[in-house]
């Protein structure tokens, strides 16, 4: 059997980062750029006000107290969008607002509350005059240009992944679309004669088709373009046909057939079209599992993956393969998992010499991360998978983990009363 490890380099060795796109910078969400971005602007543009206030020279106020206030006559006012009419002179100050342009002749802004204005208001007085009871410094609560980005400066470098936050940046540099890596397009195809359609009545010794579903919400939470192509019958016809219209995309993973009692029409019609590499890999569930690189009627290849028809064998060991595939794919450095080091609740048996991955809750207690089990671990079982936030390891050599010592998790999920 080969090691977890030697399956992952043997796979993922078959992978490329694939050809970039110019996308919007929305859509682009997720995806790792492929240029370097620099602004063409200066942000802020212009000077601007980070409150509401008078836009002052701060000479003026200098000294300015609540028992001594120094009273500017109002000139003007201006708003965010706008352009300041007034120049402020010595002893006249100008109405602003959060995100107005600095006006000609201020060097500061007095927020409202260190102002008389609302005495003036509710005493019904003009407010061409305004006194101001505090002293400010040059510059105070004054953005300048530039302040956050200078023009012709580098702030995104190729590589990065884009999150709400850059693509945010990209908005304020006034970029609508940018280059990206592309996302992959995974085929999804389950084998079986006995699989319905949910939504369909279940006939007697039918089962529903659980895998193409599973396995398409993760290869979309991995970042792919999930493209599932329905079942195909354990006939010649139906297999062929499904699997060209698999390799049409960057990887085909279908699920069921690939272990030692499937029928072998599966593995036929998959060797027909390439090299398939059928091994038995050393973990626990998802032993069987199927790669190789198939060819397609132009004489292009496709990477096929074939999981296991179990639903949560499926799911895991798309976990440690499948979803790397997918990351390296979109150019992303970290391919794998992020884990913990938690406290076990519960033992973890391992009586084969395999990789146990024990679906787990993780939370967190008394500042360590603690890990219980989701219940029976039966391959079949999948809402033990829908319970876990995590798989806790228990390693190939090791019979048992006993509770109380401590297991790395690799996370599924990382909710918030875990952190």
């Amino acid at each position: 059997m080969l090691s977890v490890e030697e399956a992952f380099d043997r796979i993922l060795g078959f992978f490329n980062v694939l050809k970039p796109e110019s996308k919007p910078i929305l859509d682009a969400l997720g995806q790792v750029l492929t240029q370097d971005i620099s602004s063409p602007v200066d942000i802020p543009p212009l000077a601007n006000s980070a409150m509401d206030g008078y836009a002052v020279m701060a000479a003026d106020i200098k000294g300015a107290t609540e028992s001594s206030p120094v009273v500017l006559k109002v000139i003007g006012s201006v708003a965010a969008g706008e352009v300041p009419k007034a120049t402020v002179q010595p002893g006249t100050a100008v109405r602003i607002m959060t995100g107005a342009p600095i006006p000609g002749g201020a060097d500061a802004v007095v927020p409202f509350e260190e102002t008389d204005e609302t005495d003036r208001r509710k005493q019904g007085i003009s407010i061409d005059q305004i006194g101001v009871r505090f002293d400010v410094g040059r510059g105070s609560a004054v953005r300048p240009a530039g302040q956050d980005v200078s023009k012709g400066t580098k702030v995104l470098d190729s590589g990065t992944v884009l999150r709400p936050s850059e693509v945010g940046v990209l908005a304020s540099m006034g970029y609508a679309a940018v280059n990206v890596v592309r996302r992959p397009v995974v085929a999804i195809l389950a084998t079986g004669d006995e699989l319905v359609e949910p939504g369909q009545p279940l006939l007697p010794g039918k089962i529903y088709n659980i895998n193409s579903y599973s396995i398409a919400a993760a290869v979309r939470r991995a970042g792919g373009i999930a493209k599932p192509i329905g079942v195909a019958r354990d006939n010649l016809a139906s297999l062929t046909a499904k699997i060209d219209e698999g390799l049409q995309a960057d990887m085909l993973i279908t699920t069921a057939g690939v272990s030692k009692g499937d029928y072998d029409i599966v593995k036929d019609v998959l060797a027909e079209r390439g090299k398939i590499e059928l091994w038995s890999v050393r973990m626990r569930p998802a032993k069987p599992l199927a790669f190789g690189m198939m060819t397609r009627p132009d004489g292009k290849k496709t990477p096929h993956l074939g999981l296991p028809g179990n639903p949560v064998s499926a799911m895991v060991a798309f976990e440690q393969f499948g979803e790397p595939a997918i990351r390296k794919m979109l150019g992303l450095k970290q391919l794998k998992r992020p884990t913990v080091e938690a406290i076990l609740d519960d033992d973890i048996h391992n009586g084969d010499g395999r990789r146990v991955y024990a679906r787990v809750v993780v939370s967190k207690r008394d500042g360590a991360y603690h890990a219980r089990l989701t219940g029976e671990q039966g391959s079949n079982l999948l809402t033990s998978m829908a319970r876990a936030n995590g798989l806790a390891i228990c390693p190939e050599d090791v019979p048992v983990k006993k509770a109380g010592e401590t297991a790395t998790v690799q996370m599924l999920d990382w909710p918030p009363e875990v952190s």
